[in-house]
């Protein structure tokens, strides 16, 4: 399967159709009807992020099956393992043999009271170290990792550290991946409203959560959580990190121009032409290695690539097939 594939109906080729389809109840409900009907197993478990930190992990596998493989699968910014796209990859990859590890971010799913400090998108470490902890509690051989969006950033981020890390890992899969965060900020504040309503209100009601749990910590008031997308992030990292600048901070997770040159483990790429969160302009100056390659879709929106009117996803079926030729003798 390659990009050009991906043909969908004309009423599908739409960017924002596709973007608010990827979303929507359908496509959670058809994601979460795949996962059961695919006669796995799945237990929760809590990965070590490192210095106390917990992350909580879905593990998922066919009993009775040969193993081929462990594949982590990494959500967008709050999503969920929960999210459609998370379990129709997973329901994929399991009916291809594999193990799937679903991880949660901090503060991401029901979450929040398993660490006291907020997530931000420069914890590299802790994902890291939960992949390190995955991989030698489910010990198929080969690992491979997928994500999508800011997950497809954290996972092209990982395959970086691997080999320092010591992580078993034989392929990279990215969709729509973050590519420069100041950038991606941009298309959202200018962009249609319902986008920046949509993560805007999904990191407030976050916020308020975390605030409930730990009270002392975070009593920060009602009028922080007003202010708009760029001030809220700003507040965030002079807060709550160590950076900085809110430029700093960006710069921190970016994987635009050459930052990924050093990258190792081969690594697939799926971008959308149309994609109205993570714009194909800023795709034009980007360096990669000789082990990673990027496909470009002429449509599918942000992490959409729907192909029909039951939702089912490109995407997935494209992560799977990719993911599965990272595969090696166990």
């Amino acid at each position: 399967m390659t990009a050009a594939d991906y043909c969908p109906p004309r009423w599908l080729r739409n960017p924002h159709v596709q973007s608010v389809l990827s979303s929507s109840a359908l496509r959670r409900s058809r994601g979460q009807r795949l996962l059961e009907s695919s006669g796995a197993v799945t237990t929760e478990h809590i990965l070590d992020g490192g210095d106390g930190v917990r992350l909580q992990a879905w593990h998922s596998a066919v009993p009775d099956r040969p193993v081929r493989g462990l594949a982590l699968l990494l959500h967008g910014w709050e999503g969920s393992a929960e999210s459609s796209y998370m379990r129709m990859t997973a329901a994929t990859m399991l009916a291809r043999g594999f193990e799937v590890v679903r991880l949660n971010f901090r503060d991401h799913g029901d979450t929040h009271h398993l660490n006291e400090e907020l997530f931000h998108s420069n914890r590299l470490d802790e994902v890291v170290h939960a992949a390190v902890d995955a991989s030698r509690r489910f010990s198929s051989r080969p690992m491979v990792v997928a994500g999508f969006s800011l997950g497809g950033n954290f996972a092209l981020r990982l395959g970086l550290r691997a080999p320092q890390a010591g992580l078993p890992l034989q392929r990279v899969v990215a969709v729509c991946p973050v590519l420069d965060p100041a950038t991606t900020m941009d298309s959202i504040q200018r962009g249609p409203a319902f986008y920046d309503w949509y993560f805007t209100r999904k990191w407030r009601s976050s916020l308020i959560r975390k605030r409930e749990l730990f009270p002392d910590r975070h009593n920060f008031d009602n009028a922080t959580l007003s202010l708009d997308i760029r001030a809220l992030t700003d507040w965030l990292v002079r807060r709550h990190t160590s950076f900085a600048s809110l430029d700093d901070y960006f710069n921190g997770y970016s994987i635009a121009g050459d930052r990924l040159i050093g990258l190792q483990v081969p690594a697939d790429i799926l971008m959308a032409e149309d994609d109205p969160v993570i714009p194909f302009d800023s795709f034009s100056n980007w360096q990669l290695p000789d082990c990673a390659r990027l496909e470009i879709a002429p449509w599918g929106g942000h992490c959409g690539f729907i192909e029909n009117a039951a939702c089912d996803g490109f995407a997935e079926r494209w992560v799977a097939e990719h993911l599965d030729a990272g595969r090696g003798a166990r």
